[in-house]
C-alpha cells in the first residue's frame, strides 16, 4: 500500500472525518427536517396535521430512541443510519400528498414511521459524537458536529424563503417538499460511508472502543438499568426539558405572528445562531485551565441567565397577542402578520427568534456534554444518548400536543419557563460531581458514613 494510500485509509478512519461524516448525514435528513418544522405545522396554514404528526413521531421517538442505543450496538451505525435517513425522506414527501389531498392520515403515519428512523439515528449519532474524541476534545468535536448539523437547518430554511419569496400563499409549495426529499435521501446514501467503530482510530493510536460481545439479552437487560441508574434519573428533567420549547417557538411564535416568507428568514437566523453558540461553548468546555467541574459550573450559568433572559422577553412579546391565523381570523398581533422588511416592527420579534437558537444550542451542547464527561465507553454513551433523546422525545411528545389541542399561548410558556427552572437543579448536581478523567463510567452510589447514606459521583463501571 503506498503512502499516500495509507494516510488516505487513515485519515478516513479517523475520529474527526467521521464526525464530520455524520455531521454531514444529519445535515441532510433531521438538518431538513428541522427547517421544515421551524416553519410551523410543517409550513401549512394549519398547523392541526403538523402537529399530530409531530405527536405520532415522538410517541414511536420514545420507545426507539431508548431502545436505539441497542440496536446500534447490535446492527452497528452504517445500515441503522441509513435507514433511518429514508424515514425523514417519507415524511417530507407525505406533505405533497396532503397539499393535494387536504387528508392528514399519510402524513401522521409517516410521522411515526419517521420517530422509529429517528430515535436510531440520534443514539448512533450520539455515541459516534461522545465517545470517538479524547477527553479533553469532547467539546470541540460536539461544537463541530452541531455547526455542521444546523448548517443544514439553516440551508433548509433558504429553501421556502427564495422558493415563496414572492408568493401570496400561507402554505410551502410542493417545489420545497420536492427539494427536502432529494437532500434527505442523499443523507440516507451518505450514512452507508460511515466506517465500523471499531475500525476507527484516534491519532494517538489508540481505538476509540473495544470490541465486546453484546446480544439481545444483555442490551435489553441494560435498557432497564438506565431506568435505575440514579445519574440518568437525575438528569431526566434536562432530558425532558431539551426540545419542549421547540412546539412553542415554532408555533405559537414563529407560525403565528410571521409571513411565509419570513419564517423561512428566521429558520436561516435560528439554525445559524445555534452554529456560532456552539462554537464558542466549544472553547470553554474544552479549556485546560479549569477542571471539568467548574468548565461545567460556567457554562451552565450562561445556560442558566441566558434561559431566564430570553424567556423573560418572550413573556413582553406575548403579551401583545393570544392567537395565530387561522381559515376563519388573522392573527390579532398588533398590525398583522409580520414581514422582514418592516424592519421597525420586525426587528425585535426576529432577533428574539434567533436568541432562541443561540440559547437552544447553548443547552443542549451542554447536555451532551455532560453526558460524554459521564464514561468513555461507546457501548455505553450508545444508551446514554439513546437515553436522552427518548426522554427528549417524552417531552417532545407532551408540548407538541399541548399546541395540537390549542392549549393557550401563556400557559404553553409559562409551562416551558418552569421545566426550565426544574431541569437546572439537577443538573447542577450532576455537574458538581464530576470527575476529571472518565475512564471508567461515573455513577451515584451510596457511600454509607454511620448510618446516613450520600450520594456522590464514583469512578465505578455502571456494568
Amino acid at each position: 500500500m503506498g503512502i499516500l494510500d495509507r494516510f488516505r485509509r487513515i485519515r478516513y478512519y479517523s475520529p474527526m472525518t467521521q464526525v464530520v461524516m455524520v455531521g454531514l448525514v444529519c445535515f441532510l435528513c433531521p438538518g431538513m427536517y428541522n427547517a421544515l418544522n421551524g416553519m410551523g405545522g410543517g409550513g401549512q396554514m394549519d398547523r392541526t396535521t403538523g402537529n399530530n404528526a409531530n405527536t405520532a413521531l415522538y410517541c414511536t421517538f420514545i420507545v426507539f430512541g431508548v431502545a436505539g442505543g441497542a440496536i446500534v450496538n447490535l446492527c452497528g451505525v452504517r445500515w441503522t443510519i441509513a435507514i433511518s435517513g429514508l424515514a425523514y425522506a417519507l415524511y417530507s414527501g407525505s406533505y405533497i400528498y396532503l397539499n393535494h389531498t387536504g387528508n392528514g392520515a399519510f402524513t401522521i403515519a409517516a410521522g411515526a414511521v419517521l420517530g422509529m428512523g429517528a430515535g436510531v439515528m440520534w443514539a448512533a449519532q450520539g455515541m459516534i459524537m461522545v465517545s470517538y474524541p479524547r477527553e479533553e476534545e469532547k467539546g470541540k468535536y460536539i461544537a463541530v458536529f452541531w455547526v455542521i448539523f444546523n448548517l443544514g437547518g439553516m440551508i433548509g430554511g433558504v429553501l421556502p424563503f427564495a422558493i415563496n419569496y414572492h408568493s401570496e400563499s400561507d402554505s410551502l409549495s410542493d417545489g420545497v417538499y420536492i427539494a427536502f426529499v432529494i437532500l434527505e435521501s442523499l443523507g440516507a446514501l451518505l450514512g452507508l460511508a460511515l466506517a465500523p467503530p471499531a475500525k476507527v482510530v484516534r491519532d494517538d493510536g489508540t481505538s476509540v472502543v473495544l470490541v465486546k460481545y453484546t446480544n439481545a439479552t444483555r442490551e435489553a437487560i441494560e435498557i432497564v438499568r438506565l431506568f435505575l441508574n440514579p445519574t440518568m434519573l437525575l438528569l431526566l428533567p434536562m432530558c425532558f426539558t431539551s426540545n419542549f420549547f421547540y412546539s412553542y417557538q415554532f408555533g405559537p411564535v414563529n407560525a403565528s405572528i410571521f409571513n411565509i416568507r419570513t419564517r423561512g428568514f428566521n429558520n436561516i437566523l435560528y439554525w445559524g445562531a445555534q452554529m456560532v453558540s456552539a462554537y464558542a461553548l466549544s472553547f470553554l468546555l474544552d479549556s485546560k485551565r479549569l477542571t471539568r467541574r467548574q468548565r461545567g459550573t460556567i457554562a451552565f450559568a450562561i445556560v442558566a441567565v441566558f434561559f431566564n433572559a430570553i424567556w423573560g422577553g418572550t413573556l413582553a412579546q406575548q403579551l401583545k397577542y393570544t392567537h395565530g391565523p387561522t381559515a376563519d381570523e388573522t392573527t390579532d398581533y398588533p398590525g398583522g402578520l409580520l414581514d422582514f422588511l418592516e424592519h421597525q416592527r420586525a426587528a425585535g420579534p426576529i432577533i428574539l427568534y434567533m436568541l432562541y437558537g443561540l440559547g437552544d444550542a447553548l443547552y443542549q451542547n451542554l447536555a451532551y456534554w455532560i453526558i460524554g464527561s459521564l464514561t468513555n465507553d461507546s457501548q455505553k454513551l450508545s444508551r446514554y444518548a439513546g437515553f436522552y433523546k427518548g426522554m427528549q422525545s417524552l417531552g417532545a411528545t407532551v408540548a407538541w400536543q399541548l399546541d395540537a389541542k390549542n392549549v393557550a399561548y401563556m400557559d404553553q410558556l409559562i409551562g416551558n419557563w418552569v421545566l426550565l427552572g426544574i431541569s437546572l437543579v439537577p443538573m447542577l448536581y450532576v455537574i458538581t460531581r464530576l470527575q476529571d478523567h472518565s475512564e471508567e463510567a461515573p455513577v451515584f452510589e451510596e457511600e454509607k458514613s454511620g448510618s446516613t447514606p450520600q450520594l456522590s459521583i464514583a469512578g465505578k463501571d455502571i456494568s
